[in-house]
């Protein structure tokens, strides 16, 4: 298989890194967005005909914080009891059929999902439609909403709303006794 073509398990993986990789990343996202439409790459304009790089608004600088894997490792714990996602990401499905892997793929789906939605609360960050022309005024919260394209000069910025992007306003994640070990996302399972 070449790059140009990758195989189906290729494919799989890819679906599932892509999947990922477009939760967090809006400006990929909006990319993707645009190669399935069709649409053609923007053009970046002549860097002649703009205001220097610095006039570009950016995110306040903060202070890092070291997270704490505990919740990550809960989520990831939840996500493999309801969708079975650690074990269908870690098995070897080279030789399952398209079929399989495609009835696999819809439980896994539909058990990422009821996790989601029992564990939290999501609401997009912006109301309007996708595709619409939305105005950002100074001040705008550039951690809630990231600019792509051709970005220079001050705002207020005028550009088309191509996600809408996720803001959790609750978290319902169970409690953890003093002696759980989040680092045990499945337990080892002996049939007697």
């Amino acid at each position: 298989m070449t790059d140009s073509n990758p195989s189906l398990l290729g494919r799989i993986s890819l679906a599932f890194g892509t999947f990922f990789a477009i939760i967090g990343n809006a400006e990929l996202a909006a990319g993707i967005r645009r190669l399935r439409a069709g649409a053609p790459e923007p053009k970046p304009a002549p860097a002649a005909e703009h205001e220097p790089a610095a006039a570009v608004v950016a995110p306040a600088v903060s202070t890092l914080h070291q997270a704490s894997p505990e919740s990550a490792l809960q989520l990831l714990g939840l996500l493999q009891r309801e969708a079975r996602l650690v074990d269908f990401v870690e098995e070897d499905i080279a030789a399952y059929s398209d079929a399989d892997i495609g009835a696999a793929a819809r439980l896994v789906h539909e058990g990422c999902r009821k996790t989601l939605r029992e564990h939290f609360s999501l609401q997009p960050v912006r109301a309007e439609s996708e595709g619409e022309r939305v105005t950002l005024a100074a001040g705008f919260d550039a951690a809630a909403i990231r600019l792509s394209g051709n970005v220079v000069g001050q705002p207020p910025f005028s550009g088309q709303l191509t996600h809408r992007g996720w803001r959790v306003s609750d978290t319902r994640l169970p409690s953890l006794s003093d002696s759980h070990d989040p680092s045990i996302i499945a337990p080892a399972e002996v049939e007697l």
